[in-house]
């Protein structure tokens, strides 16, 4: 029988205060009864002598001090796992909002799962093609990797989250894949949107929402990316899946980490985030992996939109320090109507090089990316050119560079959202577009390879 506590001192904002407490621990589930008989659920923050610091999940509204009642669980907040939540969809606490069935769990597991040990680490360098050349091509996503999107407010970067997990396998391979969707503090319309999305292109069948809205509890917040984690774990290393995290908004997520803090009165860090946010990011993030034994995966593709398009903002800041690259949408490409307006320049995978090659993706993959990335740099530098001293300023070859910009945006980045390119696609549309350059702007490619891939009478 668990103790029952009437010493409730104080409720500020999502945080409730506790005296005369004994025997509880840190993360410890907090059950909590109010006058009506209602029961909310929390978590234990902070333990001081016989004093605990408890967040209510569900919000503080309507609470009576005087007659609540509080029970120490005596364990950490956890959820129900089992191979048939894929398909399903959940709310930010792993409750079932899909009006099918509850699951029958196989286990019941703690959310605050630990960062995987770099001993027990197994390189990523296997390819997940995503259906979108300007990542599969020159941002190339790597199995246990962690690439992150850089967005804006306003950007469309909702349509391209549902686009990757609609598109995204693992090549050649006949091993299970899944998509864990978490969405954090997201309007009705765009949970709408995601549920609309996957229902008609049938991505739900091999995906698992969380889906937590604007007007949930901040604190339901900070518990969905840990859910979404603690499933993807679970059907990756229990389950041998190969699974791909879409996280969205991390934003979203850091607000409600602030909103927490102001109400515990800690001292704030840069712009009024606590001073811990590095290392809560980097618990989620480095969830992401692959196992030496194991064969499944943790791929993970957190999606920010960047307050005011400032990369310098302390969440992408961090962020680019935890993960392993970025892709950066631009807002001159979404103006342009270019879709998905991916910044091809800034954006980078660190593994681009692992995952690429004869026998996971073709030889030319990586001599084509650098080209292209190389032709592509110098015809934005030719425009700029052209816009300061005029076209005819221009020689021959930077004319040539400038085609090859505007149709490398036009063909190869806008592919927009329904479009699903494999990898051979992606590098062929490459080659077609080289091959507008003469072949001895082609520094990046050797000529063996040139005489091989490059379109015939070009």
């Amino acid at each position: 029988m668990l103790k029952e506590y009437k010493t409730v001192t104080e409720v500020v904002g999502p945080l409730m205060a506790i005296e005369q407490v004994e025997g509880v621990k840190y993360d410890e589930l907090v059950e909590i009864q109010m006058q009506n008989g209602d029961i909310r659920t929390g978590q234990v923050l902070e333990v001081e002598e016989d004093k605990a610091m408890v967040q209510i999940f569900e919000g503080p509204a309507g609470i009576n001090i005087k007659n609540t009642k509080v029970r120490f669980r005596g364990k950490p907040l956890s959820i129900d796992v089992s191979e048939d939540m894929v398909g399903r969809i959940f709310d930010g606490m792993g409750r079932v909002i899909d009006e099918g069935p509850e699951i029958i769990p196989e286990q019941s597991l703690d959310i605050n799962g630990q960062a995987i040990n770099p001993v027990s680490r197994d390189y990523p360098d296997e390819f997940i093609q995503t259906g979108i050349s300007a990542i599969d091509h020159l941002n190339t996503l790597v199995r246990g990797q962690k690439l992150p999107v850089f967005s804006g407010s306003g950007l469309p970067h909702k349509e391209l989250a549902a686009q990757i997990a609609r598109q995204a396998s693992v090549l050649n391979s006949d091993e299970k894949f899944a998509v864990v969707f978490a969405a954090m503090g997201i309007t009705f319309e765009e949970a709408e949107f995601f549920m609309e999305d996957f229902r008609k292109t049938g991505a739900i069948d091999r995906s698992v929402m969380f889906v937590n809205l604007a007007n949930d509890p901040a604190i339901e917040r900070i518990a969905t990316p840990k859910m979404a984690l603690t499933v993807a774990e679970y059907l990756a290393f229990e389950k041998d899946m190969h699974v791909l995290v879409i996280m969205t908004d991390m934003t979203n997520y850091c607000e409600a980490l602030r909103e927490i803090s102001a109400a515990r009165r800690e001292v704030p860090g840069r712009r009024g985030y606590p001073g811990y946010l590095y290392t809560n990011l980097s618990t989620l993030y480095e969830r992401a992996g692959r196992l030496i034994g194991k064969k499944g995966s943790v791929t993970q593709i957190p999606i920010l939109s960047m307050p005011e398009d400032d990369i310098t903002h302390p969440i992408p800041d961090l962020t680019g320090y935890i993960t392993e690259g970025q892709i950066i949408l631009s807002r001159d490409l979404d103006h342009a109507n270019v879709k998905p307006p991916i910044d091809v320049l800034p954006s980078l995978s660190r593994l681009k090089d692992k995952g690429t090659g004869e026998g996971k993706t073709r030889k030319d993959h990586a001599a084509t990316m650098n080209q292209l990335f190389a032709a592509y740099a110098e015809g934005k530098q030719a425009k700029e050119l052209a816009v300061i001293l005029g076209e005819s300023a221009l020689s021959h070859t930077d004319k040539l560079y400038v085609e090859f910009t505007n149709r490398f945006e036009a063909e190869y980045i806008n592919q927009g959202f329904y479009t699903n390119r494999t990898i051979e696609e992606s590098l062929d549309l490459g080659w077609e577009l080289l091959s507008i350059l003469p072949k001895t702007e082609l520094k990046r490619i050797k000529n063996d390879m040139i005489e091989e891939f490059m379109p015939e009478g070009e």
